[in-house]
C-alpha cells in the first residue's frame, strides 16, 4: 500500500493532509450545529428567527411576502446547485485532459504522472458533489416547506393553524441546515485546490478554511446584530 501511495505521488504527508482536511471539515461542521449553550452560532441563531417568521406568518394577511421570500431561497439553492454542477463538470474535463494535466503539474513543480494530480483534483470533486446533493435536498425541502405553509388556515384561530406554521417552521430549519452543510463543502471544495501546491499548503488552506467559518458563525458583526434585542 505504502510502494502503490509513493508511485502515485503520495507520501506520508500527503496522507496526513488528507485525513486533516476530512477531520477538519467534519469537527468545524459538527460544532456549527451543536454549539455550547453559552455561545450559539450564527446558523442556531437564525433557527430562532425561522420559528418566529413562521408565527408572523400566521396573522400575516396577505401571504405574499412570505411566498416570495421562499421562493428566492429555492432560487438560492438552484443557483448553487447548478454552479457545483458545471465545477463539477469542470474537473472532471480536466482530469480527462491527461495533456492539460501534465501541464499543470510541471508548473506546480508536482509530479509530472497525470494520475497524482488527477487524484487531487478528486477531493474538490468529492467535495463539490456532497454540496450539490446538499443543495438538491435543501430545494426540495423548500418545496415542501411552501407546500405546508400552503396548507395553513388563512383564520389564526383555526386550531390546526399554529400546528401547521410549526411543521413549515421546522421544514424551513432542516432546509437551511442542508443548504448551510452545502456550503461548508463549497468553502473546503476551494481550500482542497492547495492540495495541487502540496501537503503543507493543504493543512494550512484547511485550518484557514475552518477559522473562516469559526468566525462567521461565531464572531461575525451579524452574530452580534441578531444577538441584540428589540
Amino acid at each position: 500500500m505504502e510502494h502503490m501511495s509513493m508511485l502515485l505521488g503520495f507520501g506520508a504527508l500527503d496522507q496526513i493532509a488528507l485525513a486533516v482536511v476530512v477531520v477538519t471539515w467534519l469537527v468545524i461542521g459538527w460544532f456549527i450545529e451543536h454549539p455550547p449553550a453559552s455561545r450559539p452560532s450564527v446558523s442556531l441563531l437564525m433557527q430562532a428567527y425561522r420559528r418566529e417568521w413562521m408565527q408572523q406568518f400566521l396573522t400575516r394577511q396577505p401571504r405574499i411576502f412570505d411566498a416570495s421570500m421562499i421562493d428566492s431561497l429555492r432560487q438560492s439553492t438552484a443557483f448553487f446547485a447548478s454552479a457545483s454542477m458545471i465545477a463539477i463538470g469542470g474537473a472532471i474535463a480536466m482530469i480527462g485532459n491527461p495533456a492539460a494535466v501534465r501541464g499543470v503539474a510541471a508548473d506546480l513543480t508536482l509530479s509530472t504522472e497525470s494520475l497524482a494530480v488527477e487524484l487531487r483534483v478528486l477531493l474538490v470533486v468529492g467535495f463539490l458533489a456532497n454540496a450539490l446533493l446538499k443543495f438538491i435536498w435543501s430545494h426540495r425541502l423548500f418545496g415542501y416547506c411552501s407546500i405546508m405553509m400552503a396548507a395553513v388556515p388563512n383564520d389564526p384561530a383555526d386550531p390546526m393553524a399554529a400546528p401547521r406554521a410549526a411543521q413549515a417552521a421546522e421544514l424551513n430549519i432542516t432546509a437551511a441546515k442542508s443548504f448551510n452543510r452545502g456550503l461548508r463543502s463549497i468553502y473546503f471544495a476551494l481550500g482542497s485546490l492547495a492540495w495541487l501546491l502540496g501537503g503543507y499548503a493543504l493543512i494550512a488552506a484547511s485550518l484557514l478554511t475552518a477559522a473562516v467559518l469559526f468566525r462567521r458563525e461565531f464572531a461575525s458583526t451579524s452574530r452580534q446584530i441578531m444577538l441584540q434585542s428589540a
